[in-house]
């Protein structure tokens, strides 16, 4: 599973998930559910912008994760 690390970005940056979604421009649901996690597409655009807002590299952005789930 594909995580993103907006939540752990934002602590490390001292942003607020307010300054996320006003910066974003998109969506308030939308972007509650990427911040969640609970995302299953992304635009390549938004990752783009993802990785300007928090000025990092994609690696810094998100990680893959083993889905546990799956593993029974």
């Amino acid at each position: 599973m594909v995580y993103f690390r907006i939540n752990e970005l934002l602590k490390k940056n001292g942003k607020t998930k307010y300054w996320f979604i006003k910066n974003m421009e998109g969506g308030y649901q939308a972007l509650s559910h990427l911040m969640n996690n609970e995302n299953k597409a992304i635009h390549f655009d938004t990752i783009e912008k993802m990785c300007n807002l928090f000025n990092c590299e994609i690696g810094e952005l998100m990680v893959i994760k083993k889905d546990k789930r799956k593993d029974k």
